[in-house]
């Protein structure tokens, strides 16, 4: 059984969901899907400089990426929606070239994690 991987904290995350793989499956695809479709948003969002709703799904993404522990996802997230509320767009723009830098380490350790509980 791993014991960490470099983007999720899975001893945390297995706490979170006690020990209850199949949820943490679950949460994991929840998180994939609803980060996909929200990174587009933010770059709709970005170009059209509404600060108050990237604030809005900088703060939703936080808390899904704090729900599966991928601890550097959410603080680039809770930095991103500092930015949105400072009107920051080069610290927002900062963060979604980290985020997209950090995104293939992220979906290898997702991957690994499902490999290694999931059922298939």
């Amino acid at each position: 059984m791993p014991k960490s991987n470099a983007s999720i904290d899975l001893n945390d995350v297995l706490e979170r969901v006690q020990n209850d793989t199949e949820l943490l499956i679950e949460l994991l695809d929840i998180f994939l899907e609803d980060y996909q479709e929200k990174y587009k948003q933010l770059e709709e969002l970005i170009q059209q400089g509404d600060f108050e709703q990237i604030r809005n799904v900088a703060h939703s993404l936080k808390g899904a990426a704090g729900n599966i522990s991928a601890i550097d996802f959410h603080h680039s997230f809770a930095t991103m929606e500092q930015n949105a509320g400072a009107n920051d767009l080069d610290g927002i723009k900062e963060m979604m070239q980290k985020l997209n830098d950090d995104y293939p380490g992220l979906q290898q350790s997702i991957n690994e994690i499902k490999a290694t509980y999931g059922k298939g």
